[in-house]
């Protein structure tokens, strides 16, 4: 059993702005549970949680034990749903999931998870991460006759899984990923079990927790946290954990790879209160600040963040130069993301609406501004001229990352690199573009050393261009919508006979037909 979906929101009228920034987009969020008599209530909770992931869409798929229900929706966790929504999901069991997208546009049939009936069985999956050779393994599928609903690149999954239909769900699953490459931290469930998996080099973090004697799954800690279960371990890299009616079994059926955990979770993407990859945020945070404090010790009269980007490292900065830390911008909390564009003379309304100077703290002051990144650059440059505009004397910013200069295929959305300023323009160029009076890079070898985790453990490839996993020549966000899947059968990621029927070419090829 299904229950309707969300319908999609209606086009804004004239008028009406979307505030966004130019700062990097994560693909989304995961969170599961066995066990608890109100599971969609506590997936709820733990999805509000991981919201900061993604703020496209939403969903919940329950199970009672002998069927499924589900409710996805465009929007916010408590925009798509409420207590009445929550009492239609019964269960001891559910998966949740919230989206920003990396492949596929926007639209309710790319919401998560992602549920399909195959042999008297309903299988949801919610995903997080991108699959580099999504288009490769689609375009084969779809030349033997299947049929895909949306255009992300987590269906690929579920279609490899129905190939092995004589097999269980745990089987099937792990015969689907040996073909994907790329990052994923997965929830799938059937209406009596949960399954999480993490990808073999463990780019997305997924940990483990226990609730009142319920298994919960969930990409961050501060998940756990809000709906107070105890946090037990992270699922380990290549990891395959199933939770059912016997307890809690582990698969690790892939052979051993090397890490490649993603740092930017540390810069950006995860809450400060998370424990991510075995170490605190908020203290990875703060000794980026006091690394760049020693790699760029500026004069200054005051440190502040751009709220809340910025917040952690901008204090450990302070704590480092002595500089006292004030906040010379505060943010309004209670901004949506829509709002009535009152003039057209009102420039950059989309950022003053969100962070107001406070002129008193910024007059005729040397600012020294802590930003965690700079992707495109505009959002900073209206940023930087409010302080301007406020009276600050000088404004210089260090940042805590070194320049993105390469896309990343990996679930971030800047898979484009004429996307990054630092791609296109040299440090100097950019601090005149910002209109700073300063601007400074925190290098690679400080960022590694403030996470306390073996350099040779992560993926780097935004900063330097060396990507651990292969990608697919003609990816992009939109591979799925904007063209024609015509593969090159060359080196086929498939069994020698794929299964697909005797139309499929590469079957027919591998035969000698």
């Amino acid at each position: 059993m299904l229950k309707t979906e969300n319908p999609e929101p209606r086009t804004q009228n004239p008028g009406t702005i979307i505030l966004q920034d130019d700062g990097p987009k994560e693909h989304c969020g995961v969170f599961g549970i066995y066990g608890h008599p109100d599971a969609a209530r506590i997936t709820f909770f733990g999805l509000y949680a991981l919201q900061h992931r993604g703020q496209e869409s939403c969903g919940i798929v329950a199970g009672d034990g002998t069927r499924v229900t589900m409710h996805r929706g465009l929007g916010l966790v408590p925009e798509v749903f409420n207590p009445a929504v929550l009492d239609e999901l019964p269960g001891h069991l559910a998966i949740g999931h919230v989206r920003y997208s990396t492949t596929g546009s926007t639209m309710l049939i790319n919401a998560q998870p992602f549920v399909v009936q195959h042999g008297g069985l309903m299988i949801a999956i919610g995903h997080n991460g991108t699959l580099t050779n999504a288009r490769e393994i689609r375009c084969r599928l779809e030349e033997g006759g299947s049929i895909f609903q949306s255009t992300m690149d987590t269906e690929v999954i579920v279609h490899l899984m129905a190939r092995h239909r004589g097999a269980d769900v745990v089987e099937s699953l792990v015969n689907a990923l040996e073909y994907v490459k790329g990052s994923y931290s997965l929830v799938v469930s059937t209406a009596d079990q949960v399954i999480a998996a993490r990808d073999p080099h463990g780019f997305r973090p997924l940990c483990l927790g226990q609730l009142n004697g319920s298994w919960v799954v969930a990409s961050e800690t501060c998940a756990l946290d809000l709906i107070q279960a105890d946090y037990w371990r992270e699922v380990e890299p290549g990891e395959i954990v199933v939770m059912d009616k016997n307890g809690l079994h582990s698969h690790k059926p892939f052979a051993p790879a090397p890490p490649h955990y993603c740092i930017f979770e540390y810069v950006y993407f995860a809450r400060p209160d998370s424990l991510v990859f075995g170490q605190s945020v908020y203290l990875v945070r703060k000794r980026l600040g006091a690394a760049m404090a020693r790699e760029h010790p500026l004069a200054g009269d005051l440190v502040m963040p751009f709220p809340d980007s910025g917040t952690y490292a901008a204090l450990g900065y302070a704590a480092a130069t002595g500089i006292p830390f004030e906040m010379g911008v505060i943010r309004n909390h209670y901004v949506g993301r829509t709002f009535i564009q009152p003039s057209q003379s009102m420039r950059d309304f989309s950022v003053r609406i969100k962070l107001n100077p406070v002129r008193d703290i910024l007059k005729g002051k040397r600012v020294v501004v802590i930003e965690d990144s700079i992707i495109r650059g505009t959002t900073t440059r209206s940023r930087v001229k409010s302080l301007r505009e406020a009276g600050a004397k000088e404004v210089s910013m260090v940042v805590s990352c070194p320049p993105h200069r390469f896309p990343c295929y990996y679930g971030i959305d800047f898979s484009s690199k004429g996307e990054l300023i630092a791609s296109q323009q040299e440090v100097d160029q950019i601090r005149d573009f910002l209109g700073l009076d300063y601007l400074g890079y925190l290098s690679l070898e400080g960022l590694v050393e403030a996470t306390q985790i073996n350099h040779s453990d992560f993926c780097l490839s935004c900063f330097s261009g060396e990507y651990p996993v292969p990608i697919e020549s003609d990816f992009s966000k939109t591979c799925f919508e904007d063209d024609v899947c015509s593969p090159s059968h060359g080196q086929s990621l498939l069994p020698p006979v794929c299964g697909f029927g005797e139309k499929c070419a590469e079957s027919k090829r591998r035969k000698g037909v």
